[in-house]
């Protein structure tokens, strides 16, 4: 199964944006380390909400495009990973493990991917 993390954290935290060499390679070792065990598929960190875009399509409405920053967040997606795990409990382990690596307030959250071969059929 695959699951989908996504780490908040708090926008007006420098930490958040300006990770030390030390947590880089930290991080790094992880990361490696997970590839290797064929847990990771990939992560990635992103850049605060002030170089985003929020698209919103109202139902019956026209979409809207709102430029970040985006004044009421406070904590948002700071980065992502996709992993392979047996089950939820397994990923949640993980997640934990991730969590860890953080020295600074963090929430990941857990989702499980939806799989082709999960989605209706018709017959």
């Amino acid at each position: 199964m695959r699951f989908l993390m996504m780490h908040r954290v708090d926008e007006h935290d420098p930490k958040s944006w300006n990770p030390s060499q030390e947590f880089i390679a930290t991080m790094g070792g992880f990361i490696q380390e997970s590839v290797e065990k064929g847990i990771l598929i990939t992560a990635e960190g992103v850049h605060p909400t002030e170089k985003g875009a929020l698209v919103r399509k109202p139902r019956g409405a026209a979409i809207r495009v709102t430029d970040g920053p985006f004044a009421e967040a406070k904590e948002v997606i700071g980065g992502f990973a996709l992993i392979n795990a047996a089950d939820r409990a397994e990923a949640v382990e993980f997640a934990k493990r991730y969590a860890e690596l953080f020295d600074q307030d963090i929430e990941v959250e857990v989702r499980q991917v939806v799989e082709f071969d999960e989605l209706p059929t018709q017959d």
